[in-house]
């Protein structure tokens, strides 16, 4: 692999990030609507700002990984220290992004480690990166493992080192959506309520507890036995759902950073030219 494909893998990676920006409505999620007080085209302007501020990040992770050649607690730490000093940079550019920049992080990584391979080994690759521990990490808890602890929930740490389940459940739902006739914003709603119908996200346990979490994951199970956002019932329960969620001011963060990654993997080349379906 070249510095070029680092870069490529970098772009691909930003490129689903804005992806998953681009997709509306998304319950409780800033995207492109003018929602008013809610939330503004300025708001989302800097989100797409800070997204494509991780590129630089995500290729130098790509590179690391390229030239280690396998996954090793150096890798690790070495990803650790890339991925603070580019949530450091992407600060300056406004935030945001930092459950994606995790999942990213590894999944870019291990894109590097297993070219052309498919998205279940890319994620396996993934897990046997995340099961070092990060040598050079603060000694402080953060709030997303300190919720972790307080609730039992696997969090952003779990999810990788279980090789990212909701990431691939979501990849299964983007091919499940398409071949039942959703178009790709369909398909990637559809992908979004299925991680945020199961996952234990730490920052709907911050702002609205365990009731507000599974009030949530029912809503989201509630779209997908409706039909998923393709139908006409779907689509109102969906709606419903989002204007619930802004009401209540929940955001389901976490499901966001997954579906972000569940993007990359899907827009991966396997044994063929890149073709994103997601674009920066």
């Amino acid at each position: 692999m070249t510095g070029r494909e680092d870069e490529k893998l970098a772009q691909t990676a930003v490129g689903a990030l804005t992806g998953q920006l681009a997709l509306a409505p998304k319950p409780g999620l800033p995207d492109p609507r003018d929602l008013g007080a809610r939330v503004t085209h300025r708001d989302h302007r800097a989100l797409r700002w800070s997204a494509k501020a991780l590129a630089p990040g995500l290729a130098a992770m790509a590179a690391a990984a390229r030239r280690t050649g396998e996954p090793t607690a150096g890798l690790r730490a070495e990803l650790g220290a890339i991925g603070r000093s580019t949530e450091h940079t992407v600060g300056l550019t406004g935030g945001g992004h930092r459950g994606a920049l995790w999942a990213l992080g590894f999944l870019v990584a291990a894109a590097a480690l297993t070219p052309g391979a498919q998205a279940a080994e890319v994620a396996a690759t993934a897990r046997r990166l995340a099961a070092f521990t990060d040598r050079g990490a603060p000694r402080r808890p953060s709030r997303g493992s300190t919720i972790s602890v307080r609730y039992g929930a696997a969090g952003a740490r779990g999810e990788a080192r279980a090789g990212f389940p909701h990431v691939r459940r979501a990849v299964t739902a983007l091919t499940a959506a398409r071949a039942a006739g959703a178009d790709e914003t369909e398909a990637g709603l559809d992908a979004l309520l299925t991680v945020m119908s199961t996952l234990q996200d730490t920052e709907l346990l911050h702002t609205a507890g365990p009731r507000g979490l599974r009030h949530v994951q029912a809503g989201a199970r509630g779209v997908l036995e409706a039909g998923g956002t393709a139908t006409p019932a779907g689509r109102a329960a969906l709606l419903a759902l989002d204007a619930d969620l802004h009401a209540r001011a929940w955001s389901p963060r976490g499901s966001a950073g997954l579906l972000a990654g569940a993007l990359f993997l899907d827009s991966l080349p396997i044994g063929r030219p890149a073709a994103p379906r997601w674009p920066a």
